[in-house]
């Protein structure tokens, strides 16, 4: 079977899922274009601001697609193969991802725009919120670790993506500049778009241009920033730390506009390569359940591997933490939701894709990053041209970074959110107070382990994730309960999904102790671990309580 093909099949079951049964869940959630939404409500110009669809879905794609969608495909296809990857990723994200980030974000404009911490809070009981946002926010923690670790591992001077290719540029400083230039051109935008309210089809054809433009101009200044990985590290986490407590329309809303579009242009270098490449498959379609390793079983690491690409927690702190309070008609809730995931399983399609049409002895070695980087020059290359590839593997690195980075000032105002919420502190010192906590641990984590600790962080990254969607969708299902609604739709995916990350979560408990030798990471990812696995018992039993309360009579 060819690459071809199996894009048409994928972009097909796509296609259907959105028109079908995305309608049918739209149905259910019962939608309302008349109804006012907390951006309305609650507009403040600062996060509640009323956005068109269009600029918002480029701001939440890139805000949702990071490294999650690609690193976790091309890694779970070196382990067991792509045929289980490619089922996972159609099936999970049709029935479970895409409808946990559309209920979650619906379940958000519901309840004022509150956070799915909030929401179980207000349907569970106090306690349980409250032991959500705790999990949540170490949850939060594992991301911005691995996310910063990586994002800065792209600024050193030197990268994989082009190890052994002849070229006359700095390739880790290009990345760096670029990515600086970049925010530069979102500030610059946020700040035009505020001012002038220019049209949006102007907008496009002024700054998305300049969004490129500047990755191309990081290859001839690419030795003006040169530093080691954890000072690139830190710097990042400070940009984060600022990011978080600014404007959504001076830096989030444009970045991720931009971010937007480079996701496009990948999207779209990679439909070009995978129809006109003509390349094979070389890696075999299954390699067994069981590959050796502590996280060598298909059944359940497969499904915490891939991550993001089928369904992920992290979607619905964004759908409940930023995007719900931009939402401007809950009609545009269903594109924004539903379809915003199933574009970002089909990233995790191309990323799977890449490491498909490679070899064993070509990828051997390699980091994911590394892989898809390859990947997406080799694509690009059929259009500028063999004697470019250097130029466009080096693209190719700088999108992989510009996704990630994209990902992680966003995960610091959720987890600057989650500590507000949780200490009840609203107030602009509370922000401030709740940002320096957030980017505090992962400060000292990425500052003073090795560099590619993230590797140590990935799994059990992937299991958080994915549990966290298991709770968010039990949060829904509970409100939907409450209304006497249907809940079959939630309570399934969220039965598979809460299976699933406990088996992998207790593995990882049992791996980590005994691998633990004195206070290092495989302790810290053991005490996690098991954190995580007690308030998820405890908010699902404070959940079981609720329900037997409900079916005993009327709530008081």
């Amino acid at each position: 079977m060819s690459l071809a093909l199996l894009a048409i099949l994928f972009l097909t079951l796509l296609f259907f899922a959105y028109h079908y049964y995305g309608k049918r869940i739209a149905k259910e959630l019962r939608l309302y274009s008349q109804n006012l939404t907390p951006a309305h409500t609650f507009r403040d110009d600062i996060d509640f601001v009323p956005t068109k669809p269009f600029y918002l879905f480029g701001q939440h794609f890139s805000a949702i697609a990071a490294a999650g969608p690609i690193a976790g495909p091309i890694i779970a296809c070196q382990q067991f193969g792509w045929l289980a990857c490619l089922f996972w990723i159609g099936l999970g994200v049709v029935f479970i991802g895409a409808v946990h980030d559309f209920s979650t974000l619906v379940a958000s404009l519901r309840h004022e725009a509150s956070s799915v911490a909030d929401i179980a809070r207000v349907r569970i009981s106090k306690k349980a919120g409250n032991a959500m946002m705790i999990f949540i926010w170490i949850t939060l923690i594992y991301i911005i670790v691995a996310f910063a670790d990586i994002t800065a591992s792209s600024f050193v001077s030197v990268i994989e993506e082009i190890q052994g290719i002849p070229i006359t540029f700095n390739a880790g400083g290009a990345v760096a500049v670029a990515s600086i230039l970049y925010l530069l051109v979102a500030l610059l935008l946020g700040v035009v778009q505020r001012l002038w309210k220019l049209p949006m089809w102007l907008l496009c054809i002024t700054f998305v241009p300049l969004a490129f433009t500047v990755s191309y101009l990081g290859t001839h200044v690419s030795y003006f920033f040169i530093l080691k990985q954890n000072q690139w590290a830190f710097l990042i986490l400070v940009y984060c730390a600022c990011a978080s407590m600014l404007p959504v329309w001076l830096l989030l809303q444009p970045r991720g506009f931009l971010g937007g579009f480079i996701l496009y242009f990948a999207l779209a270098v990679g439909i070009i390569g995978i129809f006109v490449g003509d390349f094979t498959i070389k890696q075999p379609y299954f390699r067994g359940f069981s590959v050796g390793g502590d996280t060598g079983t298909l059944f359940p690491f497969l499904f915490v591997t891939i991550a993001c690409g089928a369904c992920s927690g992290f979607h619905g702190l964004v759908c409940s933490g930023t995007t719900s309070k931009q939402i401007d008609k809950e009609s545009h809730a269903r594109p924004i939701g539903y379809g915003g995931m199933l574009a970002e399983a089909f990233v995790a399609f191309i990323a799977l894709s890449i490491v498909m049409m490679m070899s064993d002895a070509d990828i051997q070695g390699l980091k994911p990053g590394t892989i898809y980087g390859n990947g997406i020059g080799q694509f690009l290359s059929l259009i500028i041209g063999k004697q470019n590839l250097p130029f466009a593997i080096t693209l190719g690195a700088m999108a992989f970074s510009t996704f990630v980075f994209d990902t992680l000032d966003v995960a610091t105002r959720l987890g600057r959110y989650i500590f507000q919420e949780l200490v009840g502190w609203k107030s602009g010192v509370g922000a401030l107070v709740g940002t320096v906590i957030t980017v505090l641990i992962p400060g000292f984590i990425v500052t003073s382990t090795e560099s590619g600790s993230w590797v140590k962080f990935w799994t059990l990254f992937g299991a958080s994730n994915q549990l966290l969607a298991a709770l968010s969708l039990l949060g829904v299902s509970m409100w939907l309960y409450q209304a006497r609604r249907r809940i079959t739709f939630t309570l399934i995916p969220m039965l598979f999904v809460l299976t699933m990350t406990f088996w992998a979560l207790i593995s990882l408990f049992i791996s980590n102790l005994r691998s633990s030798q004195g206070f290092n990471l495989s302790l810290i990812n053991a005490l996690a671990s098991l954190t995580l696995i007690l308030l998820a018992v405890f908010i699902i039993g404070s959940a079981l309580r609720k329900v037997m309360k409900i079916r005993a009579g009327p709530i008081q």
